[in-house]
């Protein structure tokens, strides 16, 4: 399990690094923009991922007072890509110096709605993983719908051949 774990945070890492390279490119107004999908704009989604990964990371930590960054947060779309890359290193250092029974660990938390849950911790790695999937496809046509196409292709099979070749 630990060495699927690390594949798939190096491979989120990757995605969101290839991917947040694309969107810096383009310029702020732009991905301020509104768009329809599940945040109103590229920045707001981005910082939405951030924000859920960082939600998630606390949990992990045992904080007991959950404070979302994006609450406060006032930064231009470059800081929400430099904190979410670096949320990403620290989800891949942390699994890498894991053992796997701390991966089993089962851990309580509160979700937003204060209900309390135990899952996992590889559960709720998975689902970061995921999550960043989901959101980096909303990404996808967010650019599309405001006519920017030269999107890169963050697929887990492109990181893998690129990773493995024979």
């Amino acid at each position: 399990m630990k060495t699927l774990l690390q594949q798939l945070a190096a491979f989120h890492s990757w995605a969101n690094q290839r991917f947040t390279e694309a969107i810096l490119s383009l310029p702020e107004d732009l991905l301020q923009k509104e768009v329809a999908s599940s945040f109103p704009s590229i920045h707001l989604t981005l910082l939405h991922m951030w924000n859920a990964e960082n939600i998630w990371w606390q949990r992990l930590k045992l904080v007991e007072n959950i404070s979302p960054l994006a609450e406060n947060f006032k930064g231009n779309t470059k800081d929400v890509v430099q904190g979410l890359l670096q949320q990403n290193r620290m989800w891949e250092e942390w699994i890498n110096t894991s053992s796997e029974m701390s991966l089993e660990h089962v851990f309580k938390y509160h979700n937003t709605k204060r209900e309390p849950f135990k899952q996992p911790t590889y559960q709720m790695l998975l689902h970061v993983f995921n999550h960043g999937t989901y959101h980096r496809g909303q990404l996808v046509t967010m650019l599309r719908q405001l006519g920017h196409t030269k999107i890169p292709a963050t697929d887990f099979i492109v990181w893998t051949r690129k990773q493995f070749k024979p």
